[in-house]
């Protein structure tokens, strides 16, 4: 599959787009099966498969990128890869060894290595590694058979206006998620649930809905699709709850923050807090950072404008540069989170 690409980097949307090879392994009889190279965009699967009857389904989402150097470089798949295991075992599945997982990245990479996008387009080749339950039951019950694939497609930026400030909402008849739920997993049912809120939103001209703590409906919760964090007097702070799902972007945005002396805070935010911040933004693997400029709770009327000058935060704005340099292989990867594809 050499033909050339007819791609436009530059305008590359946040979408689907089919590559050459995705790559697979089946669980059965208690062993994980050899890696399995297909280039269908198709699977077989039972009609009575526990992942569409039980919602026996989770996945990951991480980035390779092209850097200056002209290297490839996966961002963070070790602690992509202990993630999923965390999710398998919340819902009662079988986990992926973390070598399986970490072999099957690479190799699903080099397969569809022409799709990742040149070094200075802003784009990159987003991977998305997804477990099913397979073996069929009207019982609810956990599977005994699975299949772990992972394919791998060119994104550009998650939201229109990239790295520009976005508005969101907060509705308070929406809950994400439950206390004590699936929220910190990465489950599609915890993302189904949100569409309802966020397709309102969208329709009202926000990019995202600001959730609060199911439990209270007094605290910050995450953006549906991504963590939050604000930067308070120049303190770092980011929501701590069972319910939100530990952002791998959030976590290495927490560590670069300390790196530049910015103190972290991981706690309650109320909602009214939002009046005393100076910068926020939404954060995950696909949107890396969406500075926020305007908080609106449509409940209350009340608009929290965050980002007076209309332009996002120096604080912001400097730990997603740094990401990104990082990513590239601009800037010295001195915490070691980038895997090099050789």
């Amino acid at each position: 599959m050499n033909e050339p690409l007819n791609i436009d980097w530059a305008t590359l949307p946040f979408g689907y787009l089919k590559t050459d090879y995705n790559v697979r392994s089946y669980f059965k009889d208690g062993k994980w099966s050899d890696i399995e190279v297909s280039d269908s965009e198709n699977i077989n699967i039972h009609m009575a498969a526990t992942s569409l009857h039980y919602g026996q389904e989770i996945f990951e989402g991480l980035k390779a990128f092209r850097g200056v150097d002209g290297k490839i470089r996966i961002f963070r798949l070790h602690e992509n890869a202990q993630r999923m295991r965390e999710s398998a075992m919340g819902l009662c599945m079988e986990p992926i060894p973390v070598e399986l997982f970490e072999e099957m990245v690479v190799k699903v990479v080099k397969l569809n290595e022409r799709f990742i996008p040149p070094y200075g387009t802003g784009a990159s080749l987003y991977i998305r590694p997804f477990e099913i339950g397979t073996s069929a039951s009207v019982g609810v019950r956990k599977a005994s058979e699975y299949l772990f694939m992972v394919l791998v497609t060119p994104v550009g930026p998650y939201f229109k206006t990239g790295f520009g400030l976005t508005n969101i909402c907060i509705f308070r008849e929406y809950d994400r998620v439950a206390p004590k739920g699936t929220g910190r997993w990465k489950v599609g049912g915890n993302y189904a649930a949100a569409l309802a809120a966020g397709e309102r939103a969208h329709a009202m001209g926000y990019s995202a809905v600001l959730f609060l703590d199911p439990k209270e409906k007094k605290y910050l919760d995450e953006c549906g699709p991504a963590n939050f964090f604000a930067i308070k007097d120049g303190v770092y702070i980011t929501p701590e709850s069972e319910s939100i799902l530990p952002s791998i972007t959030n976590k290495s945005f927490m560590q670069l923050a300390k790196d530049m002396g910015i103190k972290v805070e991981q706690r309650h935010i109320t909602v009214e807090e939002l009046a005393e911040v100076q910068e926020a933004a939404a954060c995950g693997t696909a949107a890396v950072a969406s500075p926020i400029g305007e908080v609106d709770d449509i409940d209350t009327g009340h608009k929290y404008v965050i980002a007076t000058d209309g332009k996002p935060g120096p604080v912001t704005t400097a730990l997603y540069k740094k990401l990104r340099a990082i990513q590239y292989g601009e800037e010295p990867d001195v915490h070691g989170w980038c895997t090099i594809v050789e």
